[in-house]
């Protein structure tokens, strides 16, 4: 394991504990959403429905609601398994990210290897992303299931202590375990988000097809249902990534300087990754893309200082200028 100034021992404690947070919850939350929301739809249903003279069967409606958010746990706790074992693929598909091997990239090899020997890391899977910027992440479960990921841009553009650096930098986020809290927000929010696309989806076909008066009412279901799903995904998302990203940049930060002894050499990685950081393949993936070294949406999609989910990138260099 890396010995470094910072105690990563700390680190890696934190951040399991931020996972089981993390595992918890966000089925919890959102099963308090849903339940909130059904109990709501089916008491104004039923007060429109009913004379103001009869009582409002408060059980039935409750029942009706536990129903959905139990269901709503069940499916997050079978999707948390699904984000376990196979995260990492679903989140290096969604970058287009495709494996390399050592005998068409050697010197990729070399670079990532030497810096994996120094620090008693396992090798992990290296991944090329077809795109002219600069950028870079890393996932997986844990150190031993890790990937990393790297566009076109940076292998070409950089100079081998800068790509050198960088690769730290995301060896830094394996070492310290924080690509299994990414992997699973990553996964669970890009999950809740296309539920949510699903169900307005479904709320326009139904409207189209509805017979009498339920009808109407399961379009409202599923269209305030679909809203409540996306807006979890838009709001609480980038608040919980907020959370969990910014130290950790600079933590890997300190760690690549560690494994490098070359500070020097990251701040100008940086300084380069900065005019030139947008991977398209992650347009309006906002969770994979805060996953990377430097934010990767489009710059009209870029988040608010409140949502931003890196630190400034001014910021991170000064501090290893400072080292």
């Amino acid at each position: 394991m890396i010995t470094t100034p910072l105690n990563v021992y700390d680190e890696i404690a934190t951040n399991r504990r931020k996972t089981i947070l993390i595992l918890l919850l966000f089925p919890l939350v959102l099963a308090g959403l849903i339940y909130a929301t059904v109990f709501l739809v089916f008491y104004f249903v039923g007060l429109d429905a009913q004379q103001a003279t009869q009582a409002i069967n408060f059980q039935e409606i409750n029942l009706i609601s536990t129903i959905a958010a139990s269901i709503t746990v069940a499916l997050a706790i079978i999707w948390a398994f699904v984000s376990w074992f196979g995260g990492d693929h679903i989140v290096l598909d969604s970058a287009g990210a495709q494996e390399i091997s050592r005998a068409t990239h050697p010197e990729i090899f070399v670079l990532v290897e030497n810096l994996t020997i120094a620090t008693g890391l396992p090798l992990p899977r290296i991944y090329i992303m077809d795109d002219e910027s600069l950028n870079a992440f890393a996932t997986g479960r844990d150190p031993e299931h890790a990937s990393l990921a790297l566009t076109k841009g940076i292998i070409k553009r950089l100079n081998r202590a800068e790509l050198e650096g960088v690769i730290g930098h995301e060896l830094g986020h394996i070492a310290n375990r924080d690509i299994r809290l990414t992997m699973l927000v990553a996964t669970y929010i890009g999950a809740i988000s296309l539920m949510g696309q699903i169900l307005i989806r479904l709320a326009a076909s139904s409207s189209k097809n509805r017979r009498g008066k339920n009808g109407g009412q399961i379009t409202i279901l599923l269209l305030i249902l679909g809203f409540v799903f996306i807006i979890y995904g838009a709001v609480f998302a980038p608040l919980i990534m907020f959370a969990l990203s910014r130290r950790r940049e600079f933590q890997a930060d300190a760690t690549s300087a560690y494994m490098t002894r070359n500070p020097l050499a990251l701040a100008s990685a940086l300084e380069k990754i900065s005019t030139d950081s947008r991977v398209e393949a992650l347009d309006g993936k906002s969770m994979v893309s805060a996953a990377c070294i430097a934010h990767a949406g489009a710059p009209q999609a870029s988040l608010t200082s409140l949502f931003a989910t890196h630190p400034p990138i001014e910021e991170r260099i000064a501090k290893l200028r400072a080292m």
